[in-house]
């Protein structure tokens, strides 16, 4: 419930407490919030047990903290219906980066046929040929020289 609060904050609420409330009241106001937050709990759970009542047999397995969406979604990708896990564990991130390093520099072109790069001679790109550059082109601004 609280798992973002540090020392310091912590520290900082007790001593808010007891300015505001005084150390004489502070017992019996813990007390009293103690008190309330353990009958919400039984008054959950007493109600978690009357609707698993309610819903039969059929929902024997049912959990409450599967309506959670993020709960629900990680539940059905877990699911080996699906094919998922044998997907995730099919896919190579290294061989597939280094396909695609490969195709970049060059280095696949035995691999590729004709056809699938056309208008070049021999299905490789010439990339050491540099790219025409516009006439109105205005040089790089050098801020050191001014």
């Amino acid at each position: 419930m609280f798992n973002d609060i540090g020392p310091l904050e912590l520290v900082t609420l007790i001593v808010l407490a007891v300015l505001v409330f005084g150390p004489d009241k502070l017992p019996k106001l813990i007390q009293d919030a103690t008190r309330t937050i353990r009958k919400i709990r039984e008054f959950s759970e007493s109600a978690k047990q009357d609707i698993r009542q309610e819903l039969g047999p059929e929902f024997k397995d049912f959990e409450f903290e599967d309506l959670n969406p993020k709960t629900f979604i990680r539940k059905q990708l877990d699911n080996d219906e699906l094919g998922l896990k044998e997907i995730r564990n099919g896919f190579d991130l290294k061989k597939e980066m280094a396909e695609v390093t490969d195709a970049v520099h060059g280095r696949d072109a035995e691999s590729s046929s004709p056809s699938s790069a056309p208008g070049s001679a021999g299905g490789a790109i010439d990339m050491t040929k540099k790219p025409e550059s516009p006439r109105d082109e205005r040089p790089p601004y050098d801020a050191d020289a001014t």
